[in-house]
């Protein structure tokens, strides 16, 4: 990346040139519009405010109305960035078209997405209905996939796009009290590669974030179902402390900002040092 003169040689492909910026205009997302599935709570709003903070409006899709409109409030009083609700169950191919049809028509663009949303269900697989499978995967995988369907349209329009997929330490770690969960979240970094893959020559980039342990309600209730959980973890983390919800702001901003334009397909740990530990 060359700053303070033009970029010398033929354009990249698409005619596209590169113009003098600054590092700081390269992280700026004012204008922009950030889609953030399950963004009222957690890891989500952690990277909602984020985002917001950096000048995107944001999107809050959820099936909490209530909780959601509080988040959305939230980030509003705190930043002045515009942030709206979107009710939806994105695991309904029904409900993620509609989602991305009121976002598009209430901000008037869609320039980012977070597949943010998931749950849990700590069963070994012996335990574990097919039914209970299933709702893992359809909240935590196919809602990324129908989602990313959703917007590709938009960004397709618009000359380009930020997706971001949510993975976890599960992605590279398994998990024998979570097995549903392990396998879905295994599977968003290789629907992460794939999407890249696709839309590169859309100017899509397609990345996924895999956050180690955070402090969240989904935690929380993994502390009191696997004894011993939180002395495990925090005995592994270098960092000696629990990720904060804050804590993913700035690589939030990073992969959903044109600093990251020539960024694509991978899968980045956020997790205190987790993944580097013997």
């Amino acid at each position: 990346m060359y700053y303070g003169a033009e970029r010398r040689g033929p354009p990249a492909r698409g005619g596209h040139s590169e113009k003098a910026g600054t590092i700081v205009d390269l992280f700026d997302l004012t204008g922009k519009v950030a889609i953030v599935t399950g963004g009222n709570g957690g890891i989500g709003l952690g990277m909602a405010r984020g985002l917001a903070g950096a000048g995107a409006a944001i999107a809050i899709v959820a099936r909490n109305t209530e909780k959601s409109a509080e988040a959305a409030e939230f980030l509003t009083r705190e930043t002045g960035t515009k942030a709206i609700v979107v009710t939806a169950d994105v695991a309904l191919e029904a409900d993620c078209q509609r989602a991305v049809a009121e976002v598009a028509q209430g901000l008037g663009r869609i320039d980012v997405l977070f597949n943010n949303a998931g749950i849990n269900i700590r069963k070994p697989p012996h335990e574990m209905s097919l039914d209970e499978w299933r709702s893992v995967m359809d909240v935590n995988l196919t809602s990324a996939f129908l989602m990313s369907k959703a917007v590709y349209p938009w960004m397709k329009k618009a000359g380009g796009g930020k997706i971001v997929n949510i993975g976890s330490m599960t992605s590279i770690f398994g998990a024998s009290f979570a097995p549903a969960y392990a396998t879905s979240k295994g599977g968003i970094v290789q629907l992460t590669k794939s999407l890249a893959l696709a839309w590169a020559a859309d100017r899509i980039q397609v990345n996924a974030i895999l956050p180690g342990w955070f402090e969240t309600d989904l935690t929380d209730k993994a502390r009191v179902e696997v004894p011993g959980l939180y002395e495990k973890v925090i005995n592994r983390i270098p960092t000696g402390r629990w990720a904060k919800p804050s804590d993913m702001a700035g690589t939030a901003i990073w992969l959903a900002c044109s600093a990251s334009d020539y960024v694509t397909g991978i899968a980045v740990p956020v997790d205190g040092g987790y993944t580097a530990m013997l």
